[in-house]
């Protein structure tokens, strides 16, 4: 795998992690479309569906957080939309906000985004053999309806797996990377995690992942950069070799 940096050689990985927000796709839409389209719906899902396993849950947690055992549902909702303000990524607002863009997705109100350079090259990774896996802090729900109703179809098919914040763990700690690596069966140094985020791309490397900073002009961490980690600007510039090909 070279990019960019002779210091990564030409060595074989064996799957790439995504990333979503400013890798795959823009942060814009999320912050723009998907996250009103959740405020909008949160009263009515936690007053309408309140008694389903997944929402209840998701309540008990928020509860948990805010350290207010009796919140209401409208403590909870106004919980939620703190939350969504600081784009904090608590596991409660992102599983909430899961069902929601599911529905959505499935309704025909909501189309994901993809970068035009993503697709076709997790089509070509795919198709040399390299596993593809998505790790990112919206629910595993919502991940699944993002690459089921993307504009150029059902992306699912492309995908190994999917990990969250619940199933792996905070994306700023290298033990959540840990997780995943041990859950697909690959070593550390045969995984590479594409970010636009530093402290998860130091996270994954300190879990001995190989990095790559992926750095999209008019994301919010463009200025920041990406630390001393290789870096590219759009997925064309990402060559993977396989232990038979090279993409």
């Amino acid at each position: 795998m070279t990019v960019r940096d002779p210091r990564l050689g030409s060595q074989a990985v064996d799957a790439v992690v995504l990333d979503i927000e400013g890798t795959t796709s823009a942060t814009g839409f999320v912050v723009d479309v998907l996250y009103p389209y959740s405020r909008s719906r949160f009263a009515a899902l936690l007053a309408e569906r309140g008694d389903d396993p997944e929402v209840a849950r998701a309540v008990a947690q928020v509860r948990e957080l805010t350290g207010d055992p009796d919140a209401d549902a409208a403590a909870v909702e106004k919980a939620l939309n703190t939350w969504l303000d600081e784009d904090r990524k608590a596991t409660p607002l992102k599983t909430l906000q899961g069902i929601i863009w599911s529905e959505g997705f499935a309704r025909g109100d909501l189309v994901s985004h993809f970068y035009d350079d993503v697709v076709p090259r997790l089509r070509a990774w795919h198709a040399a053999g390299v596993r593809l896996y998505v790790y990112s802090s919206g629910s595993v729900a919502a991940q699944r309806a993002w690459f089921t109703n993307s504009p150029e179809g059902d992306l699912t098919s492309l995908v190994s797996g999917l990990y969250d914040t619940e199933n792996a763990g905070p994306k700023q700690e290298p033990e959540s990377y840990r997780r995943i690596a041990e859950s697909t069966g690959i070593e550390p140094a045969r995984l590479l995690f594409l970010s636009d985020r530093p402290g998860e791309l130091d996270a994954a490397r300190a879990a001995g992942w190989r990095t790559v900073g992926v750095r999209r002009p008019g994301e919010p961490y463009y200025e920041q950069g990406v630390g001393d980690h290789a870096q590219a600007g759009t997925f064309d510039e990402i060559t993977i070799t396989t232990s038979g090909s090279s993409t």
